[in-house]
């Protein structure tokens, strides 16, 4: 049955990079199940994992992800990513034409793709979501050619929504307030948080969420598992694996999870006095959301994480800490010594995406 807004069903399909995409699109599948619009997901792996644990109930449709591989070093990341172009394109061939049968088999009206590049359908409205219009890059030239490249694909799309606020910098900066937009129409969508903020007790010192891209992830993880030898204040743990189910030895002050769901994880972050994470910007929106206490390790050669770290460091949202010479004692000394500045959140909702579906084009 059709609604004020034309739909009946919506495929939404978030990018494998990490676990980002996929939490930030958690909050987005609420509020279309808030209008009573059937929603049916399009994943794989960790990702996907993640999702049925959200949304039982939901279909989710197998779609092969990106697959990015990263380098270990800074130096070498941007020449493996250019290598992986090729892989990239014939991915986003082979996505537009699962799409084709995907719209057929299950009469979809809307497609939310979140970063997916071939997600669109000459048809069927479909929505680009990125928070990055301007994808950072080490070089001033290679910066032009990803604008280049992330328009071109954009363009393609029926609209395209940004998870930030309208007034500039919002929380992205220049990288969702750009100087030169796409052609597509493109409206500020708030910022997506699954969590709500609530008062509770101090139960630990630190609580330490692992997230993004292998093998960084990782290799911060060991870091810190040494690290809590010696750390001997109360710490939790969050390992960012929805898939694992093996546990890990820990010293007894450490409790440790390899995935929560979202009220148990919001229950867990809001007992510590600090958190530290990475500087994905979905981390960003859903733990400032929370007016918690942030300590970011930004993904060593990640430039986007850099750049949002030294942007709201700059303003005294957060205390970056570089991941080279980590050391629990060491931040948690900076921490206490460090004046954090509150920033004002105004976030997504069921109103906020009711006004978005009505200024869709037509």
């Amino acid at each position: 049955m059709k609604n004020q807004f034309n739909i009946s069903t919506v495929l939404i399909a978030p990018l494998d990079w990490g676990l980002g995409h996929a939490t930030r699109c958690i909050p987005i599948i609420k509020a279309f199940r808030q209008l009573n619009i059937k929603v049916i997901l399009a994943a794989e792996g960790h990702q996907a994992a993640l999702l049925l644990k959200e949304f039982p109930d939901l279909t989710i449709l197998p779609l092969t992800g990106y697959r990015v591989h990263y380098a270990k070093s800074r130096l070498l990341l941007l020449f493996s990513l250019i290598l992986q172009i090729p892989k990239l394109y014939k991915t986003i061939k082979a996505e537009e034409a699962w799409l084709k049968n995907v719209v057929e088999e299950n009469q979809i009206d809307l497609i939310i793709s979140d970063n997916r590049f071939g997600l669109h359908h000459p048809v069927v409205p479909s929505v680009f979501i990125t928070h990055q219009l301007i994808i950072k890059a080490p070089y001033q030239w290679v910066e032009y050619i990803f604008r280049r490249i992330n328009y071109y694909f954009i363009n393609q799309f029926t609209a395209c929504w940004v998870p930030d606020m309208m007034t500039n910098p919002g929380l992205a900066g220049k990288l969702s307030h750009p100087s030169v937009m796409p052609k597509v129409p493109v409206s500020y969508m708030k910022l997506l948080s699954r969590f709500t903020r609530v008062s509770c007790a101090t139960k630990y010192s630190f609580a330490i969420v692992l997230s993004g891209p292998e093998p960084q992830r990782t290799i911060l993880e060991n870091n810190i598992l040494i690290d809590l030898e010696a750390f001997t204040k109360p710490v939790v743990l969050i390992r960012g694996l929805p898939t694992e189910t093996e546990p890990i030895e820990v010293p007894p002050h450490v409790r440790v999870f390899n995935h929560l769901d979202t009220i148990d994880l919001a229950l867990e972050l809001q007992q510590a006095d600090y958190i530290i994470c990475r500087g994905g910007y979905t981390s960003l929106m859903e733990l400032l959301s929370i007016d918690k206490k942030l300590i970011v390790v930004p993904t060593p050669g990640q430039t986007e994480q850099e750049y949002l770290s030294e942007l709201l460091m700059n303003t005294k949202r957060l205390l970056r800490i570089s991941q080279s010479g980590f050391s629990l004692e060491d931040t948690y000394t900076k921490a206490q010594s460090f004046t954090y500045s509150k920033m004002n959140i105004d976030q997504f909702d069921v109103e906020q995406l009711k006004a978005l579906l009505l200024n869709l084009p037509k």
